[in-house]
């Protein structure tokens, strides 16, 4: 659909819809860029405040992603005002608020229609220097991969649709969607990381795949290092699988080999859509160590899951089964 739209020349446009990148970048002068996004969806929690506030978190990440600092943004929403309270709407945009405070940005306006499927979501405005703009496509043969959240969001939030997500399990996914990738990208900068991404609704395998096909290089990624939210497993043992899952595995099956015999639970996780998901990281192996430290340093998880290779044919995954 986007092939035919007419292409961008401004050459002040850094990164635009060529890589698949988190978020447009828009050079003001030689020391400044914006860092442009935004993101919104139904919800995925019960709690209206809870549901702003993973909501924001997940807008404000794209910025992070790019090594931005995100400054301003509008709220967008969709809301059935003819049928519910307006009490449900104000507790939504409430806990957006409280993200964009936690994270400095403010929120300065915002549009709203009348749906009959609430939305909620913020269009978000950052600022960074040109030359310290982290894409998606910088990854380089030997860097190292680094995770920052749990995986396993998708089938949390399908599991409490259903009422059927044990308290424990739900309250560790909430705490780690609303969590800020701010820290985590903090680290990414200190260390010159060479490419980062936030791992949303195309899950892990999709944006590490679209990360490969933009630095024309092979990930490893090693299964039974995937960092996974407690009690997870039993929940994809219940199948509370979502048709995101489908379509990620589909989109990233023609670049995709397998070495060994995958854990198919982990197999399922690494496909599994996230909703406000942490940061990968592709790091120079000789700043990994310290990485990893200022990340743990911040309150972040560090997992390192995988390694960068020279492309291998049309191969962009390799799932290998087993940490070595």
């Amino acid at each position: 659909m986007l092939r035919d739209l007419p292409k961008v020349n401004d050459p002040n446009v850094l990164v635009g819809t060529a890589t698949a990148d988190d978020a447009g970048v828009y050079r003001l002068s030689d020391d400044l860029a914006v860092v442009q996004t935004l993101d919104f969806f139904p919800p995925v929690v019960d709690d209206p405040f809870v549901y702003g506030q993973i909501a924001a978190a997940n807008a404000l990440s794209d910025v992070y992603a790019m090594g931005g600092t995100p400054k301003t943004a509008l709220n967008l929403v969709g809301f059935p005002d003819d049928e519910l309270p307006l009490t449900i709407l104000e507790e939504i945009l409430r806990g957006g608020a409280e993200r964009c405070r936690e994270a400095g940005c403010v929120i300065i306006g915002g549009h709203t229609v009348r749906d009959r499927e609430i939305k909620y979501g913020l269009s978000v405005l950052g600022v960074i220097h040109p030359m310290q703009v982290i894409t998606n496509a910088g990854v380089r043969p030997g860097d190292q991969l680094v995770l920052t959240k749990p995986l396993g969001t998708g089938f949390v939030t399908t599991a409490h649709k259903a009422q059927k997500c044990p308290e424990a399990t739900y309250k560790a996914a909430v705490q780690s969607m609303i969590q800020l990738n701010r820290e985590a990208a903090q680290a990414a900068l200190a260390v010159a990381a060479h490419a980062m991404t936030d791992i949303t609704g195309f899950g892990l395998a999709g944006h590490a795949y679209e990360m490969a096909q933009a630095g024309q290089c092979t990930f490893v990624i090693f299964l039974d290092r995937l960092p996974l939210l407690p009690g997870v497993k039993e929940l994809v043992e219940r199948r509370f699988f979502t048709r995101a899952s489908q379509t990620n595995r589909s989109f990233v099956e023609p670049g995709l080999r397998f070495e060994g015999k995958p854990d198919p639970i982990r197999l399922e996780i690494f496909f599994d859509a996230q909703t406000s998901g942490g940061l990968l990281i592709a790091v120079a192996p000789s700043r990994l160590s310290e990485l990893v430290e200022r990340l743990e340093r911040g309150g972040c998880l560090a997992a390192v899951i995988g390694e960068v290779l020279p492309p291998q044919d049309n191969c962009r995954l390799i799932v290998r089964s087993g940490s070595h």
